[in-house]
């Protein structure tokens, strides 16, 4: 009889319930539909019905009706297999959580070095089998060239006997290893550097090790420190991510050959309504597109600084400028590295000493591409600007000066290239004297080799001009050699 009169009591309160619950769900229904409202809706989908039973035959069943017309169903999930690379997807998914285009300089910096599919971290673009050609690459005369500047400068410090001695960007490490190489008979010299190699793509880092003929040996406490040598010189060296982490303290050179072009850059067009940055956005046929930023930007900052440091002529004659933030904030690095622990830098790169417009360019196995086609497929750099560098190193410090820029040309045989280049080919086969006479010609001549015999395709291009050095050096060193 208890038992009875508790089933009794129990489908009483689930009876209850039931009444209740189409108010609540009716409710929520409306929360739904007024939050979705934005989206597509599906058909009306048919009324669900829900059954209690109780545990006897005797109990009649309650249904309950639940309106979901006014819920969001999303459509069927395709399976088809998307063309787009990892980069181009990560690029998009950016752009829609930001529900926006994004500016060209974080644009440039995804496709450069994003920490898994960037252009420079997973392969090796240098040289012919590459996509550019740099300097080093094209002969090793410009690396021994750098080795003579930089045991030069080294010698106006007093010729300390502990140095470091840093590269930012060094590509394959061919630079640095022909610098060693040409400078090893200098044994007070060599016997004070300590090299760091400021990398951040593991697979480069490697091609460095190599290059270098690097062995990694244990220090006396085990495999806590670790160090690495070269077998070239028996020159210490380490890698770094950023300048930030290499140990201040001691004197400083700095080489820093074309690694400003890398960094991200700010473009801005002239509409009617102002200047406008040029933005990156995802068109309708899933395409990347340019478009300008309906609004002010925190880059635009930058852009009126720079257009106060240059002239109202210089200005009105353009449609487009460039803005680099990374590289006034490295500038500031180097700047003040050099103020507080003496020493110098050396910056060469192709440029302009003065406001740069549009130079933004993509380079895929030689050719020139669509800055927006395949992005991480080609490479991406701009022009220099090089009275912003030299703004930016003056603002960080009283310390130092700035000279220069100079042609690559003219450091380059004030340095003694032209000698080097006779006393090479003394000694060579018709094959070697042949590209070393090419070589030459792209580091320090202009346009096309007068003297070229070969296919038209291949005739080596001069550099000599295009490419401009600049020096930072602290004031206690005085004026550093090809600058005087």
């Amino acid at each position: 009889m208890m038992r009875k009169l508790l089933l009794q009591a129990s489908a009483l309160r689930r009876l209850s319930t039931a009444h209740s619950l189409p108010s609540l769900l009716t409710s929520s229904s409306r929360r739904c539909s007024s939050s979705s409202s934005s989206k597509t809706t599906s058909p009306q989908p048919p009324i669900t019905s829900l059954e209690h039973l109780d545990d006897g035959p005797s109990q009649a069943t309650s249904k309950i009706s639940i309106d979901r017309s006014a819920l969001y169903n999303p459509p069927e999930h395709s399976h088809e297999t998307s063309s787009d690379s990892e980069l181009v997807k990560h690029l998009k998914g950016i752009i829609k959580f930001r529900g926006g285009p994004i500016s060209v300089a974080e644009y440039m910096e995804e496709v450069l070095t994003n920490p898994k599919v960037g252009f420079y971290i997973n392969r090796d673009v240098f040289g012919t089998e590459g996509d550019f050609i740099t300097s080093p690459e094209v002969s090793q005369m410009f690396g021994e060239m750098i080795g003579v500047w930089v045991m030069c400068l080294w010698e106006q410090m007093g010729q300390p006997s502990k140095v470091n001695l840093v590269e930012l960007g060094p590509g394959r490490g061919t630079l640095m290893a022909d610098l060693l190489r040409g400078t090893s008979k200098f044994k007070n010299f060599i016997e004070s550097l300590q090299i760091h190699m400021v990398e951040c793509s593991p697979t480069l880092q490697k091609l460095q090790h190599k290059n270098l003929k690097c062995v990694d040996e244990d220090s006396h406490n085990g495999n806590v420190n670790k160090r690495t040598i070269s077998m070239l010189t028996g020159t210490p060296v380490s890698w770094h991510a950023a300048l930030e982490q290499v140990p201040s303290g001691l004197p400083t050179i700095i080489i820093a050959h074309e690694f400003y072009d890398a960094l991200p850059v700010h473009q801005f067009q002239r509409a009617s309504r102002g200047w406008c940055e040029k933005m990156i956005d995802v068109a309708e046929d899933s395409s990347f597109r340019f478009v300008l930023s309906p609004q002010s930007t925190p880059a635009k900052l930058y852009l009126m600084e720079r257009c106060k440091r240059a002239g109202a002529e210089e200005i009105a004659k353009l449609d487009q400028i460039e803005v680099c933030p990374k590289a006034i904030e490295l500038t500031h690095t180097i700047a003040k590295r050099i103020s507080s622990d003496g020493g110098g830098a050396l910056v060469i790169d192709y440029g302009l000493d003065g406001i740069v417009s549009d130079s933004l360019q993509a380079i895929r196995k030689h050719k020139f591409v669509n800055i927006l086609d395949n992005p991480g497929s080609a490479d991406l750099s701009a022009y220099v600007d090089f009275a912003s560098i030299r703004h930016s190193a003056e603002e960080a410090s009283d310390d130092v000066i700035v000279h220069g820029p100079i042609t690559q040309s003219q450091f380059l045989g004030s340095l003694g290239i032209n000698f080097r280049v006779e006393a090479l080919l003394k000694n060579c086969t018709d094959e070697q004297a042949e590209s070393l006479r090419t070589g030459y010609w792209r580091l320090v001549g202009e346009g096309e080799a007068p003297f070229w015999e070969g296919p038209d395709d291949q005739v080596p291009i001069g550099m000599g001009t295009r490419y401009l050095v600049m020096a930072i050096v602290n004031k206690k060193q005085g004026i550093p050699v090809s600058f005087q």
